[in-house]
């Protein structure tokens, strides 16, 4: 059996429910979005200090979220699928379950159809997370590990479930036309167990991602001069968050979707054109007159 598909046991999200949780909405604007939504699954950030789920900016494809220094927050995610997946989490490049330096095939959190869960923390046991809050990179949890290159994105990788074949048995059939039927049937069930090659989009997910990244951080590069301090995720107090293992066996060895958020300052993304600087929404116009007006008496 392929390492990569036997059955592994991960934290069930179950007692993460977010049903009862009061989030109020944000303002939209013709660049935000109130959630980062894929085919599978859709990703909020919920700053837990004001309760507001954070207006999501899209820019030259990629989503960003303003985070306030010192404000905790939390990860909202929503299976939009029809059966249960896996959701691997990284803030600043690290598992939020483990600690280690993020990758795909890592643990996650289980979360069944339809089903809503906050992580609001690192996990630090089955019973306690230490809550996330934005900090500078030198106070956050990557930079106090040695770890700061990657502060300041979130990312969600999710797995579908594998479902076990079904293969049809037919009734027995009389005549000369039996054996040819089974035959077919033998046929069909032989395909039906032959395990399918990732999808192209699924085995890109986790490359584009990476690309991401480096795009990302080749432009905070460029503009270091003229930010203020980029922000990373804190290592904060600890917090009552009991989880449970479940089983699960991945459908295939990559991602079904790859999520990424980046985060940064509100001042640092307007200053890089990311969210829209008010003072200048209006833009001036060359020719604001209209029709020629009446002479005056």
């Amino acid at each position: 059996m392929n390492a990569s598909n036997r059955p592994h046991r991960f934290p069930s999200a179950r007692s993460f429910l977010a049903a009862a949780l009061l989030v109020a909405g944000c303002a939209g604007g013709t660049a935000s979005f109130p959630a980062a939504a894929g085919t599978l699954m859709d990703v909020k950030v919920v700053d837990r200090s004001t309760g507001q789920v954070l207006e999501t900016w899209r820019h030259r494809g990629q989503l960003y979220v303003a985070g306030t220094p010192g404000n905790r927050y939390a990860v909202l995610l929503n299976n939009r699928s029809g059966g249960r997946v896996l959701s691997v989490l990284s803030v600043d490049g690290i598992n939020a379950i483990s600690g280690e330096t993020a990758a795909v095939s890592q643990s996650g959190y289980v979360l069944s159809s339809g089903q809503s869960a906050e992580i609001a923390g690192w996990r630090k046991s089955m019973e306690e997370v230490a809550a996330f809050y934005f900090t500078s990179v030198a106070d956050s949890y990557a930079g106090r590990t040695g770890r700061p290159e990657n502060t300041g994105v979130i990312g969600v990788a999710i797995y579908r479930e594998e479902v076990p074949p079904q293969v049809a048995v037919p009734a027995p059939l009389a005549g000369r036309y039996a054996n040819e039927r089974a035959s077919e049937a033998a046929d069909a069930a032989t395909a039906s167990a032959t395990p399918s090659a990732p999808a192209p989009a699924a085995a890109s997910a986790e490359g584009r991602a990476r690309a991401d990244l480096k795009s990302e951080a080749d432009a905070v590069g460029r503009l270091a001069q003229r930010q203020e301090k980029k922000l990373g995720t804190g290592h904060g107090e600890r917090m009552a968050a009991p989880t449970e293992y479940t089983s699960f066996r991945r459908a295939s060895s990559t991602p079904s979707e790859v999520i990424t958020i980046f985060y940064d300052s509100r001042a640092n993304l307007m200053a890089r054109g990311i969210i829209p600087d008010p003072r200048y929404s209006v833009r001036p116009n060359p020719f604001p007159g209209g029709f020629a007006p009446d002479p005056k008496s």
